[in-house]
């Protein structure tokens, strides 16, 4: 039977990381205040502190949190061996974080894009590791000659590239849209292009 306090710290927790990652994203590290972190997430401040007793410390979580996230989106390299599966698979996984966590994928590029300062340490012992397994696999395709050879770093960073585009530059898919966020269906012609094309580039088909 389950703890009723640990379910309620553990739904206050989930409140708060999502609420501090849209903040964060929206204000940068340096413009947010623990008080608009509570403000989003509708809670007290003191309860925000509860939590999590410093910015710094919040912030870190926020962004371990977005890695095991992604770490889940490519688990799908190790739960199957079929290249055509997995690549489908991570790219559909990949724009569906762009839609539902757009500030995630925002708060990341602000933080690699300023270097890393709050998060080196993390981001060389976890997503490295991640992104290693990633090349292996596709390296053993190309060794296997079940996909045309390409270089497995550039082929990740092509996929990073073109699925996080929705999130990092939705205001700007938004205003070539007629200024309206794309419909159920353009989303999913937009994963199909993408599967599509990735897929040709390394020799398979959809």
């Amino acid at each position: 039977m389950s703890n009723p306090k640990v379910k309620i710290r553990r739904k206050n927790v989930e409140k708060i990381l999502l609420a501090a990652e849209k903040v964060f994203a929206e204000q940068g590290y340096a413009g947010t205040k623990m008080a608009d972190i509570a403000l989003q997430a509708a809670l007290p401040r003191s309860n925000l502190h509860y939590y999590f007793s410093t910015k710094d410390e919040l912030y870190r979580e926020v962004l371990v949190n977005l890695l095991d996230t992604w770490g889940l989106e490519g688990a799908c390299f190790e739960k199957f061996d079929d290249p055509r599966v997995v690549l489908t698979s991570y790219i559909m996984e990949k724009m569906n974080h762009s839609r539902t966590r757009p500030h995630g994928s925002k708060l990341w590029a602000n933080e690699i894009m300023r270097g890393a300062p709050m998060f080196q340490d993390m981001l060389d012992e976890h997503m490295a590791k991640g992104a290693k397994l990633m090349e292996q696999k596709i390296r053993q395709w190309v060794d296997e000659k079940r996909i045309n050879p390409v270089e497995p770093s550039a082929l990740l960073y092509m996929i990073w590239a073109s699925t996080q585009h929705y999130a990092d530059f939705d205001y700007q898919v938004c205003a070539l849209n007629g200024h309206q966020p794309l419909s159920d269906q353009q989303y999913h012609q937009a994963v199909q292009t993408i599967t599509s094309v990735i897929l040709r580039g390394v020799g398979l088909s959809l």
